[in-house]
């Protein structure tokens, strides 16, 4: 049994909404994978971010999803979504999933966002989606080390860059940050040699490796 099989149970065979879903995870398979060794501004990826009643696993709940296209460098507010998480998500992961694609995902504390969205597609669409995930929780001081060197929270490398947005603690709002910093990164990592996602990804992994976080 295949996961597209899967929505053939009887929850999905209950809503209405089923073959809306199956439609848009077909669209979504089919889409190409990235290119990983493309330059930063040649490329694309997707910050995507979660708003959340408290940031404990087990007790707490995804509340809303945002997402935000980085495309070639820059910020397109037209390319960007924002999805309350109700009480049957079903059509709204599908279609966040859909959005996001196979991008490389920009993240800030993936260790809950990625694991919070990764347990809603697999409960929800029975699926486990693979991609490469970028956390700038260990990226942003890897990059800018010795230069600014200590904070651990959003709020503070906002702070460092002079970066505001429109909502704070919003899902989209909070992705907006997210994608300035990120532009912010890119620029600073090319100068480093870290110029495509797959650097990134390895500059995190090294950066995991010898760091405990404060």
């Amino acid at each position: 049994m295949n996961w597209l099989d899967r929505l053939r149970s009887p929850r999905s065979e209950a809503s209405t909404s089923a073959p809306a879903i199956r439609d848009t995870l077909l669209r979504w398979q089919a889409l190409p994978l990235p290119d990983l060794d493309r330059p930063h501004f040649d490329a694309r990826y997707v910050v995507i971010n979660t708003a959340a009643t408290g940031l404990d696993l087990e007790r707490d709940r995804v509340l809303a999803i945002g997402a935000i296209i980085i495309d070639e460098g820059m910020i397109d507010p037209r390319q960007s979504i924002y999805a309350p998480v109700d009480e049957n998500p079903a059509d709204t992961l599908a279609e966040v999933l859909h959005f996001c694609g196979k991008l490389p995902r920009v993240v800030f504390n993936a260790g809950f966002n990625r694991m919070a969205l990764e347990r809603l597609w697999a409960q929800w669409l029975k699926i486990e989606p693979e991609a490469l995930w970028l956390d700038l929780f260990w990226l942003l001081p890897a990059v800018f080390r010795p230069e600014l060197d200590g904070p651990t929270r959003l709020a503070q490398w906002m702070t460092i860059f002079g970066i505001d947005t429109f909502q704070r603690h919003h899902a989209l709002g909070d992705a907006w940050a997210i994608a300035q910093l990120f532009i912010a990164l890119q620029g600073h990592a090319t100068r480093l040699g870290a110029a495509t996602a797959r650097a990134l990804a390895e500059l995190e992994r090294t950066r995991r490796q010898f760091t405990t976080p404060a």
